[in-house]
Formats: structure tokens, C-alpha cells, sequence
């Protein structure tokens, strides 16, 4: 082999020496930036389904209290649901009493509310076509005692059950619905504790 053979191949073998280090090198090279980015995908994956988890946390613990939040509202209809109904059977309850007993609730009533004046007290239609015996009467012994009078109206108001107290130009609804209405928290309050606590 002449001397340029031999210096043709010891440049084509360091050539490929420098080809074959290079072509590892880079390689090497090529494998640690996959490897990086493998590491990379499974970080930023990891992540991902870190904040994933926590969105779903919060999706769910948003969807629970908002059913929650459904219950009690539910929950607090029927309660009053009830409650009015108790309301409108006592309402018709009281409509529907015995003469007797519908009369010694008014004179309750009338002997609650009557002020200590001269006044009149005007029922309905219905109730001046069924008065008691004597009921004038035992109305003005109940108001004497408190210091007053009253006499019962001709006239007649259009109420479902009670009456009207009048002083004067002074009125008073003593009427069952007018009672009801203007009482309507408190009776809601108490059927409340009696049924719910």
C-alpha cells in the first residue's frame, strides 16, 4: 500500500471515528431530548389530570351543595305547605262548629276584644239569622263588666265568621279571616315548633 493509500485510509477511518462519535453523540443527544420530553408529557400530563381531579372536586362539591341547597328549599315548602293547610282546616273548622259552640267563641271573643267604651258590633247575615236566646243580653253582661256597651247593628258586614267591633269611626275586624291574616306569623310560627321541633 503507497504512503497515499495509507493516509487515504487513516483519514477516511478518522473520519469515521469523528462520523461514528459524532453520529452517537448525537444519538445520545436525540435520547435525552426524547427522554426530556417523555418527562416533559408525563409532568405536564400529571398535571393535568392534578387539576382535573381538583376541577372535578370542586364540579362535584358545587353540584352537592346546590342539591342541598334543592333539599332544604323542598323541604321548607312542604313545611309551609302543611302549615297552610293546617291554617285553612282550622278556618273550616270554625266554619263548620255547632251554634252553641260557634257562640261561646264569639262571646270569648267579643269579651277579648271589646274595649271599655260605648260601641256597636255588627255580625254577618247569616250569623244575625241564628243568634241564641238572650244573646244580646249576655253580650252586654260580658261588656259591662269591662266598663262598656254594645249594641248589636242592624247593619251586616259580608265576613265568613266574627264580627266587627265599631267605636265611633273607630273599626275593628274581629272577622276570622281578618284574625287569621293579621295573626298569620304567629300561627305560623307556633304550628312550626308543634309540628317541626
Amino acid at each position: 500500500m503507497s504512503g497515499l493509500d495509507k493516509l487515504l485510509n487513516q483519514i477516511e477511518s478518522t473520519a469515521q471515528g469523528i462520523a461514528s462519535a459524532k453520529l452517537t453523540q448525537a444519538n445520545q443527544q436525540a435520547e435525552a431530548l426524547i427522554l426530556e420530553a417523555e418527562n416533559n408529557a408525563r409532568e405536564e400530563s400529571q398535571k393535568k389530570l392534578q387539576e382535573t381531579a381538583v376541577e372535578v372536586d370542586e364540579i362535584v362539591k358545587r353540584a352537592k351543595s346546590a342539591a342541598a341547597l334543592q333539599k332544604r328549599k323542598a323541604v321548607l315548602a312542604a313545611k309551609q305547605q302543611m302549615i297552610e293547610d293546617i291554617i285553612h282546616r282550622t278556618q273550616d273548622m270554625l266554619k263548620s262548629m255547632s251554634s252553641e259552640d260557634y257562640f261561646d267563641l264569639i262571646r270569648k271573643m267579643v269579651s277579648s276584644y271589646a274595649l271599655p267604651e260605648d260601641g256597636e258590633i255588627i255580625f254577618s247575615k247569616q250569623d244575625q239569622d241564628r243568634f241564641p236566646v238572650n244573646f244580646e243580653n249576655q253580650l252586654a253582661e260580658l261588656i259591662q263588666l269591662k266598663g262598656g256597651s254594645l249594641k248589636i247593628s242592624a247593619e251586616n258586614r259580608p265576613i265568613d265568621g266574627g264580627f266587627v267591633l265599631v267605636y265611633g269611626e273607630v273599626e275593628e275586624n274581629c272577622s276570622f279571616e281578618a284574625i287569621f291574616t293579621s295573626k298569620s306569623d304567629i300561627l305560623q310560627d307556633k304550628i312550626n315548633k308543634l309540628l317541626f321541633t
